[in-house]
C-alpha cells in the first residue's frame, strides 16, 4: 500500500532520513534503514575533509532545535568507506541510499557526485545550509543563477537522478525551484532549516552556539515547509520530497497533500525515537485504510480547492 516510485526508482515507503540525521557512519544509516525507513539520506559530504563549527552545535529551543554543524564530514573519498559495508544489507532490505553533497561551485559539485555516484541510488545537492559560510549552501541556492549552473554540471556529470534540498531563505522559493528543474533536477527537497536563528544566555550574555547562529529544525518550522512545498507544486512538474517537523503520519498526509510525492525525517527521531519510520509508516497506512483511499489519492489533494 505505501510503495511508491519515483525518478524511475521503487521504493518500498515514501518515509525517508533526512541528512544531517545519523548520516556520519554506515551502521548509523543501518540502524535507521532497519527501522524502518524506505530511503536513507546521508550526512552532506564535500571533496575533502571539512570539520564544521566548534561546540556547541545544537541548541534545543521551543517548537525544534537551532544547530549549526558547519558541514563536518571526513571528505567524499573517505566517506564512501561507510557505503561500501552497507550497500549490499541496504539492497536486500530493499532501502535506498541517497548520497547528499555540496561544493563550493559547479566543478566542484560535480567531482563530488562523481565519486559518489556508484554507491548511492539518488543524489541530494545541498544548496540550502544557512549556516556553512565561505560561498556553501544557502549562499548558492539563493542565487537562481548559479543554482541553475550547479544542477546542470552534475546533471553533466552522472546517469543517476539528482535531487536539490532548497532553502526557504529566499523571496520567491518558486522562482529557484523552476531554475534547478530547468537545469535538469529530478526531483526537489523542501525545505532545509530556517534561519538563520540565535539563542543568548542571559546569565552570561554569551551567545549559546559556538557559531552564533543556527538554522532551525523541528515541529515549529513544518507551516513553512508545507507553504513551500505548496508553492512548488505549482510551478514545476517533478517530484518533491517534503521534509520539516514532521513526526506523525499525519503530518505526512499534510505534506503530500500540499504535493509531496515522499517526506524525509530529520529532528523527529529525537521526538519518537530511532523507529519513528515505523510508527509513521503504520499511522500513514491506517490514515489510507480508513478513508479508502491510495496515497495517488492525496497527493496534491490541496490543489483542488
Amino acid at each position: 500500500m505505501l510503495k511508491i516510485e519515483m525518478c524511475g526508482i521503487c521504493f518500498k515507503n515514501p518515509v525517508f532520513l533526512a541528512a544531517g540525521v545519523m548520516g556520519e557512519t554506515g551502521s548509523a544509516l543501518k540502524r535507521m534503514a532497519k527501522n524502518g525507513a524506505g530511503a536513507v539520506c546521508t550526512k552532506s559530504v564535500g571533496l575533502e575533509k571539512r570539520s564544521g563549527h566548534r561546540n556547541p552545535t545544537i541548541v534545543e529551543v521551543e517548537g525544534g532545535f537551532l544547530n549549526a554543524m558547519g558541514l563536518p564530514n571526513p571528505g567524499v573519498k573517505e566517506y564512501i568507506k561507510e557505503l561500501e559495508g552497507i550497500r549490499d544489507y541496504l539492497k536486500r532490505i530493499d532501502v535506498k541510499i541517497i548520497g547528499s553533497i555540496y561544493g563550493k561551485d559547479p566543478k566542484e559539485f560535480s567531482q563530488v557526485a562523481e565519486i559518489m555516484e556508484p554507491y548511492v541510488d539518488l543524489l541530494e545537492l545541498n544548496i540550502s545550509c544557512p549556516h556553512a559560510g565561505g560561498g556553501y549552501g544557502a549562499q548558492i541556492g539563493q542565487d537562481p543563477d548559479l543554482s541553475y549552473k550547479v544542477v546542470s554540471s552534475v546533471k553533466d556529470s552522472v546517469d543517476i537522478p539528482v535531487m536539490v534540498k532548497l532553502t526557504p531563505n529566499v523571496s520567491d522559493i518558486k522562482e529557484i525551484a523552476i531554475a534547478v528543474v530547468d537545469g535538469g533536477a529530478d526531483a526537489i527537497t523542501a525545505i532545509n532549516t530556517l534561519g538563520p536563528g540565535m539563542v543568548i544566555d542571559i546569565k552570561t550574555g554569551r551567545p549559546v552556539l559556538g557559531n552564533k547562529f543556527g538554522g532551525m529544525s523541528g515541529k515549529s518550522i513544518k507551516p513553512i515547509a508545507i507553504r513551500c512545498v505548496y508553492e512548488i507544486y505549482t510551478v514545476v512538474d517533478v517530484p518533491i520530497v517534503g521534509v520539516g517537523g514532521i513526526t506523525t503520519g499525519y503530518d505526512v498526509v499534510e505534506f503530500m497533500m500540499a504535493g509531496a510525492t515522499a517526506v524525509q525525517v530529520g529532528t523527529g527521531v529525537y521526538y519518537r525515537g530511532y523507529d519513528i519510520f515505523y510508527k509513521i509508516c503504520r499511522e500513514l497506512e491506517e490514515y489510507l485504510i480508513e478513508n479508502n483511499l491510495k496515497i495517488k489519492d492525496i497527493v496534491g489533494k490541496a490543489h483542488e480547492f
